[in-house]
């Protein structure tokens, strides 16, 4: 090895869902809305100056800040914005989880945080799921240098009782505790007033699942003004214009359209609980999810298997090749016509 080489910082990296290159595909392995966003969108990109492209970007992103406390009901104050809940992640891991105590997240679970953990050498401990998938609090108690988990969990779908989420902040008010519903709108209750009753709470959630805006990178973080100043303060040492006029247009846009939103996100749910009918009579069995995806095995037949021979049919779902979920299928739901073609297609194949 040469002497350079040695100082490089090598990690394990994330690995995405694959982005197929072919356009006649059913894409049901990133969780990506199947609807377009808002038709407020269109209009916002009707009005945007191209000739507004050679000024720089509100590095503070005012516009972006202020609707979305508006929709919250919260100070512009404690809102964070970022390019993804990636980055508004990334950022909290950066300024928030500094001690030499490991932080503690589930050992199923989304697995970009052991990435970042790596990234910036911070020590963590994976927490397991019980044997139905649940996260229990119990396992929160211990001495750590912070918290984070997301609600509904990815991949399983489950989403946890705010009464249990609140057990684990009640045990840990020395740490931050960072809440991440990317997918809070397809089921469940958000932790949002956790913000207001904690002052080391923090909520991430996100625009590129319930608002069909994965394209446009929009990620955003509620919390106290102290916790927000911090994450400011990182992110004005990292890069000042993180967000793009744009995406900044366009999140106006969309968050101030909850009629869509909720039109969008409800079609979602209704194609979801029919789905689970339709892989339970084809021998599968998942948890409940309440997310915009259903984390499936099935009785007899490799998922590994499923998963290769739909993929010859053009149908793309998401396999982990990792102990305990090794058997499982993460199926997006897409429109009420591509899981019909999905369905059609598992029914060839677990026959």
């Amino acid at each position: 090895m040469k002497e350079w080489e040695s100082n490089i910082r090598r990690v394990e990296p994330y690995v995405p869902g694959e982005q197929p290159k072919i356009s006649d595909v059913i894409k049901l392995n990133t969780n990506e809305n199947p609807y377009p966003p808002s038709p407020a969108v269109k209009e916002a990109a009707k009005k945007l100056n191209i000739n507004d492209c050679r000024l720089y970007p509100d590095p503070e992103v005012s516009d972006l800040t202020g609707a979305i406390a508006e929709f919250y009901g919260v100070d512009k104050d404690q809102v964070f914005v970022g390019v993804g809940s990636d980055d508004v992640i990334s950022m909290c891991f950066l300024t928030f989880f500094n001690s030499d105590k490991p932080i503690l997240f589930p050992n199923i679970s989304y697995s970009f945080y052991s990435v970042w953990a790596d990234l910036y050498r911070i020590p963590y401990e994976k927490q397991p799921l019980d044997k139905d998938f649940k996260i229990n609090p119990s396992d929160y108690y211990k001495d750590n240098g912070g918290v984070i988990f997301p609600n509904p969990n990815a991949p399983t779908g489950l989403y946890m009782e705010l009464d249990a989420v609140e057990d684990i902040i009640r045990h840990n008010q020395d740490v931050v505790v960072i809440i991440d519903e990317a997918y809070i709108d397809f089921g469940g209750k958000s932790a949002m007033d956790f913000v207001n009753k904690y002052e080391n709470v923090m909520v991430v959630q996100t625009f590129s699942k319930s608002r069909s805006m994965a394209g446009m990178r929009i990620g955003y973080a509620i919390a106290n003004k102290a916790l927000i100043k911090a994450l400011n303060d990182v992110k004005f040492s990292f890069n000042s214009y993180t967000m793009n006029r744009t995406s900044i247009a366009y999140g106006v846009a969309s968050i101030n359209d909850n009629e869509y939103f909720e039109k969008c996100v409800n079609k979602i749910i209704e194609t979801r609980e029919a789905a689970k009918k339709s892989l339970t009579e084809l021998g599968f069995s998942f948890p409940d999810s309440k997310s915009n995806f259903i984390f499936a095995t099935h009785k007899s037949v490799p998922a590994k298997e499923i998963f290769e021979k739909l993929k010859e049919k053009h149908i793309f779902v998401r396999y982990f090749n990792q102990p305990i979920i090794d058997n499982y299928l993460r199926i997006t739901v897409g429109t009420d016509e591509e899981m019909s073609k999905l369905m059609d297609a598992l029914k060839e194949i677990v026959a």
